[in-house]
Formats: structure tokens, C-alpha cells, sequence
């Protein structure tokens, strides 16, 4: 299957690298020309979970260079959110017959790409642990795996095809409930990775601290109390998304601090990939994320004043009126609470 990946930060990269360490026939699109040559002259290493594997990066093009003669069966956009939803129009154009475009973002990216392109698109997420030390140098920090699933849920032929071909590279599943499956990524990115981004460290050294604590368990639960008032019913994917004995207030009991020690299992050591992006000097994905929760809420009649509060926090950091560190996550648990 002709496979392009559009995209090779931390996710793009980490997939691209076991693409070709499997004898995948595999073509790589850039950001820019300058991107490209770099990575052609380091190529790609990947270290951590799932086994180190060094490739050259051949066949790799900034993606303006790739035009409608380029025709592919499967499309990897790995991009940021804002860059695959910029990036639509010209994705259009480099899809062969049948072809599929298979997103990977975070929030509500693959919905609207699916009303902007149609059927072409199939829904995916991931739970792949992934940090770029730098430019062509990946590390996996977990056992995670692709998500994929038709848009409209259910079964399908080409979600089988699909999955069998990716599985040759990395490790991939298939589900009937693409949505649940969306916002159970959600309310790991809205906590671990913002509240991670905000306090500059990872899910682990911020659970230390009172503030970290109880900002994971009101951020959780907001956003778990807006994903149930959406219909969606919230797919387990490392843990369960709903905690035991759960009560929408975040109360601790010793069932909870059970289920935080697997979601910890599953994602503490992992550096938070929106302080990778503050760190950078990037765009963030925090509109897709906390902010995509704060509307969902307001849609349905209620507030989730901790979300918005991160929201606030992350643009000032973004703009550099504040810098990341432990003590903002008290500043974010004193947002006014509203009904």
C-alpha cells in the first residue's frame, strides 16, 4: 500500500522510522525544504519501547513538493491540529482512487476533515508515547498503539485492510466507537498533557505536589462530565476512562488512587508533547483540546471553569508573560466556578 506520511515531529517520525525499518514502501512530507535536507543527512533513529531502529530517510520532500501525479493509497497526516486542517485542501489532490487519509490528532481534527473531504477520510488517534530529543532522533516512552475507526462507527472492510497493513510497523487496533475513542484521548490530553505543559514537567512529578493532584482530578472530571453530555460513551483505551465510583467532584478514595496509579503506569514518565511545543516556540493544540471542552460544555447548558482557566494560562505562556512551572497549577485551581 503506496503510504505517504505527512508530517515527522515526534509521532510522524517515530511511525515513519518503523515504517521503514519493516521494508514499508513509505514516501515522508516536510514542513519545508530545509527539514528535509536535514533529515535526509541524519536520518531517522528511534530508541525506548518497541525496539531501537536507525534508517536513512530516503524519499522524503518538503509537502508543496508532491503534486497531483503523486498518488497515494494511504495518507498519514501527523501533523499538529491546525496544520492537518490547513493542510486539507492540498491532501485532496495527492489521493489515488480509493485512497485514505487516515488523521491522527488530537480533539475533533478527524470529524471536521471528514466533512471537508468526505469519505476518503477514516478516523484515528494515538497512544503513542513519542519525544523528539531533536530533529531525525525519536524516543517511544510507552507501549501505546494507533486507534482507528470509521467516522460514523461500526465495522469496515477498510478499517481491516488498513489496520493489517499498519500492524506491520506499529502496533494498531481497530474500533467500532471512534467517538468514545476520541474523547478518552481528550481527557488524557486535557490533564495529563496541559497540566504537564503548564508545570514544565511530566504527569508524575506533578502528581506530587496537592495542587497537581487536585488540578488532575477537577480538569478529569470536567471533561469527563462534558464527554457523557455529549452522548459519547468514553472507550478504554490504556485505562478506564471513567474512574471507579465516580462522582463528577473529584473526591479522592482509595478505588481512585488506585486508578490513578495505572493511568500513571500508562503515562507518567512521558514528556507532555504541548511543552514540547512551548519549548520550541510552537503553535499549541490547546483550542483543540481544553478548548474544544470548554465549548462542548457551553453547548450543553454548563461551564468547565478549570479548562478554560488552563486555556487562559497556556496562551499567556505561549505569548511569554508567563514561563512554565510548578506554581501555576495553584493559580489555575483558584478559576471561579460557575453553574
Amino acid at each position: 500500500m503506496k503510504t505517504l506520511i505527512v508530517g515527522i515531529g515526534a509521532l510522524g517520525g517515530l511511525i515513519a522510522a518503523r515504517f521503514r525499518a519493516a521494508g514499508l514502501p513509505v514516501w515522508l512530507a516536510t514542513r519545508d525544504t530545509e527539514q528535509a535536507d536535514k533529515l535526509r543527512a541524519s536520518g531517522l533513529r528511534v530508541t525506548g519501547m518497541g525496539g531501537a531502529v536507525a534508517v536513512q530517510a530516503t524519499a522524503i520532500a518538503p509537502l508543496d513538493a508532491y503534486g497531483a501525479d503523486d498518488k497515494f493509497e494511504l495518507v498519514f497526516l501527523a501533523t499538529k491540529a491546525h496544520d492537518a486542517i490547513e493542510a486539507a485542501p492540498r491532501l485532496s489532490l495527492l489521493l489515488g482512487p480509493n485512497a485514505t487519509l487516515l488523521p491522527i490528532q488530537n480533539g475533533g481534527v478527524p470529524q471536521m476533515l471528514g466533512e471537508r473531504l468526505g469519505s476518503c477520510v477514516l478516523g484515528g488517534l494515538s497512544n503513542l508515547g513519542a519525544t523528539m530529543e531533536e530533529p531525525g532522533i525519536y524516543e517511544q516512552r510507552n507501549a501505546g498503539h494507533l486507534l482507528i475507526g470509521e467516522l460514523a462507527g461500526g465495522e469496515s472492510e477498510r478499517t481491516e485492510r488498513i489496520r493489517r497493513w499498519v500492524e506491520r510497523a506499529v502496533a494498531v487496533r481497530a474500533t467500532r466507537n471512534l467517538r468514545g475513542a476520541v474523547w478518552s484521548k481528550l481527557l488524557v490530553n486535557c490533564s495529563v498533557t496541559t497540566i504537564g505543559a503548564i508545570a514544565g514537567g511530566t504527569m508524575r512529578e506533578y502528581m506530587a505536589s496537592p495542587s497537581g493532584s487536585e488540578l488532575f482530578n477537577r480538569t478529569y472530571d470536567e471533561a469527563l462530565k462534558t464527554a457523557l453530555a455529549t452522548g459519547a460513551q468514553p472507550e478504554t483505551m490504556l485505562v478506564e476512562p471513567i474512574p471507579p465510583g465516580w462522582r463528577a467532584d473529584g473526591i479522592a478514595s482509595e478505588e481512585r488512587n488506585t486508578w490513578i496509579t495505572k493511568v500513571l503506569t500508562a503515562y507518567g514518565d512521558v514528556t507532555p508533547s504541548m511543552l514540547q511545543d512551548i519549548r520550541r516556540g510552537r503553535r499549541t493544540e490547546i483550542e483543540f483540546i481544553n478548548g474544544y471542552v470548554v465549548r462542548m460544555a457551553r453547548q450543553f447548558g454548563f461551564d468547565a471553569p478549570i479548562n478554560a482557566a488552563i486555556v487562559e494560562t497556556v496562551h499567556a505562556i505561549t505569548s511569554g508573560r508567563l514561563a512554565p512551572n510548578p506554581g501555576l497549577l495553584a493559580q489555575v485551581l483558584q478559576a471561579p466556578t460557575h453553574k
